[in-house]
């Protein structure tokens, strides 16, 4: 993602230019490929970097606590996968499946 040297809002590509997406500033600049080259796109993002927490998720091959119990059947050990479920000044959400029965549940930091 490029952003404009004028305004700050984003470039987008127009042939061989970038041009700003804010119409008042209508600023342009040549594209420059070498700098195009080190930026990391979503195309290029794996299914392991997806954090997965819905009911429906497949936690298996996700990272797994060592630190919990499961309440179902007392193993103590279980995929996890952590969401920010409230303001960014409170403490992420952890989300637990557990390896052996697949019981899930919550923790609140």
């Amino acid at each position: 993602m490029q952003f404009c040297d004028a305004c700050g809002s984003m470039m987008k590509a127009d042939g061989d230019h970038m041009v700003c997406t804010n119409d008042d500033c209508g600023h342009s600049s040549a594209r420059d490929r070498d700098k195009e080259a080190a930026f990391v796109t979503t195309e290029s993002q794996t299914f392991d970097d997806v954090i997965e927490s819905d009911e429906s998720a497949n936690f298996e091959g996700k990272p797994i606590a060592n630190d919990v119990r499961c309440d179902e059947c007392g193993t103590e050990e279980a995929w996890y996968t952590i969401k920010q479920t409230a303001s960014a000044d409170e403490p992420p959400t952890r989300f637990f499946k557990c390896t052996e029965c697949g019981y899930r549940w919550r923790e609140y930091n």
